[in-house]
């Protein structure tokens, strides 16, 4: 296996043509080396709990179905700082959100990044919007089945898990239109990433199993659920943004708006003078509603500066 030469910042190990073959459409495992590091143990991850602003924790009980509805999700009835403590007969899930903020997380974000990045093509340049994720699970905990926005690698530290994890093109499990509500540029108040669920969707998954020193790239869209095994699970998210996923979210803006409007536009991939064409009129229009002090534009342009 082709592995990138290690070097002392690297904790991220890729086998180099696999994430070319692979990146950024496919699912596929990788290692690193973040396992044995102290910024995991859980007496510091209960002090960066409390140094996180509240809005930036969040936490249910992780004994719930894989089609668990997200207005329904139930609390496990302790604070932040008992979760964390009393994670492994809790029964809790929890995830740390944009703990890059924190410079110790911030630093391991940018280790792991750099490492990718140093694989990437043109198509990943421009990057931003560059967060990290912790999740501490109770064992046996379920994280419903969902998909997300971003590129992600997702590196278990302590624990394991299994997930399935689906290709984000299987229109059997993902119809078109779900994927333009989910992968659009904005959300209404209707959204939750979490989704229905059925059972047939369970044959077409691919099913990785991650322990400490694992990790797993998640597409940009793709399904998954995650269940925990009978030990506590840390898992560090890597994630990010590229021109790739800005282009591809802006493409399915635009044809959930079609959609609406009574057409069935291509998918993204298609054709690249119709991706080209959408892409191309939705920055003309960006442009000059930032320059006519556009509000609907001027009150998201944050999220895509």
């Amino acid at each position: 296996m082709a592995v990138a030469t290690q070097n002392s910042s690297q904790l991220l190990e890729l086998d180099a043509s696999q994430f070319q073959r692979d990146f950024p459409q496919r699912g596929f495992k990788v290692r690193h080396t973040l396992s044995d590091r102290s910024e995991f143990d859980l007496p510091n991850l209960v002090q960066l709990a409390q140094r996180l602003p509240e809005k930036q924790v969040e936490y249910y009980a992780g004994q719930v179905p894989v089609n668990q509805d997200p207005t329904k999700h139930p609390k496990n009835g302790l604070s932040i700082v008992e979760t964390v403590k009393r994670i492994e007969e809790s029964g809790s899930w929890m995830v740390l959100k944009n703990v890059q903020s924190d410079p110790q997380y911030g630093s391991l974000l940018r280790y792991v990044l750099d490492d990718v990045y140093k694989h990437a093509t043109p198509a990943m340049q421009g990057s931003h919007r560059e967060e990290a994720f912790i999740f501490i699970s109770s064992p046996n905990a379920v994280t419903p089945y969902h998909l997300d926005e971003e590129h992600n690698f997702l590196l278990q530290i302590r624990g394991s898990k299994q997930i399935s994890l689906w290709d984000p093109k299987d229109r059997a499990v993902l119809p078109e239109s779900q994927i333009e509500h989910m992968l659009q540029l904005w959300h209404g108040a209707d959204y939750h990433r979490n989704m229905s669920y059925h059972e047939e969707f369970q044959q077409r998954a691919n099913v990785y199993s991650l322990s400490p020193g694992e990790g797993l790239h998640f597409p940009v869209g793709a399904p998954h659920w995650v269940k925990n095994g009978p030990q506590v699970s840390v898992s560090f998210s890597v994630t990010f943004r590229s021109a790739f996923s800005e282009k591809q979210a802006i493409v399915y803006f635009i044809n959930g708006k079609l959609r609406r409007a009574g057409f069935n536009p291509l998918p993204p991939g298609h054709s690249a003078w119709k991706d080209f064409l959408k892409f191309n009129s939705f920055q003309t229009a960006r442009s000059a509603a930032k320059i006519l002090g556009g509000s609907w534009f001027k009150k998201n342009q944050d999220k895509w500066a």
